[in-house]
C-alpha cells in the first residue's frame, strides 16, 4: 500500500528537469497538491490531485511567514495527516513545528532506492545539481550513506 502525500512545489520541478516525475507515482498515493502549487508548477497529471486546505487562521498565519504554495501545503498536511514533501527551510520548520511528518526531495530518491523504484541515488543527485538543485555537500554525502552508496566508487 502506497503512502499518501502532500507535495509542495520544489520537488516536482526538480524531479520534472529531470525526467523523474514518475518516481512520486510509484511511491505515494494519493498525491495531493494545493491550488497554489498547481499554479506555481502548472504540471497537470492523472495522479496529481488538486486540493484546496480550509480557509483557517492556521493558512492565514502560515501565509505571513512562508509563500503561498507552502502555506497551502504545510495546511493541507495538516487537514489531512498525509506525509508533506517539502524542502525549503523556513516551511520544514513550520510544519516541524506543527508536528507534520516530513520529507524532502533527497529522501524520495533514498526511499525510490529502498523500495527498488531507483538503481542509484548518486547519479540521480548529480543530475539534480546540474539542473540547478542545491545541495550541500553533507546532505550529499549524509544521502549516499542512508543510500548505501559510499564506498562504491562515488563521489561528492
Amino acid at each position: 500500500m502506497k503512502e499518501p502525500v502532500v507535495l509542495d512545489s520544489t520537488c516536482l520541478i526538480s524531479l520534472g528537469r529531470i525526467g523523474l516525475l514518475d518516481i512520486l507515482s510509484a511511491l505515494f498515493e494519493p498525491c495531493l497538491i494545493p491550488p497554489a502549487v498547481a499554479e506555481e508548477t502548472g504540471l497537470s497529471y492523472e495522479w496529481l490531485q488538486v486540493q484546496a486546505p480550509p480557509d483557517s487562521p492556521l493558512l492565514r498565519l502560515l501565509r505571513t511567514v512562508v509563500d503561498d504554495g507552502e502555506a497551502e501545503a504545510i495546511a493541507l498536511a495538516a487537514h489531512t495527516g498525509f506525509l508533506l514533501v517539502i524542502d525549503d527551510r523556513r516551511g520544514r520548520s513550520w510544519a516541524r513545528r506543527m508536528q507534520i511528518p516530513i520529507l524532502g526531495t533527497i529522501g524520495i530518491l533514498i526511499r525510490a532506492k529502498q523500495q527498488g523504484k531507483l538503481n542509484a541515488v548518486e547519479p540521480v543527485l548529480s543530475r539534480l545539481k546540474s539542473a540547478g538543485f542545491y545541495l550541500t555537500p553533507e546532505l550529499e554525502q549524509e544521502a549516499l550513506r542512508l543510500a548505501d552508496e559510499l564506498g562504491e566508487g562515488n563521489s561528492a
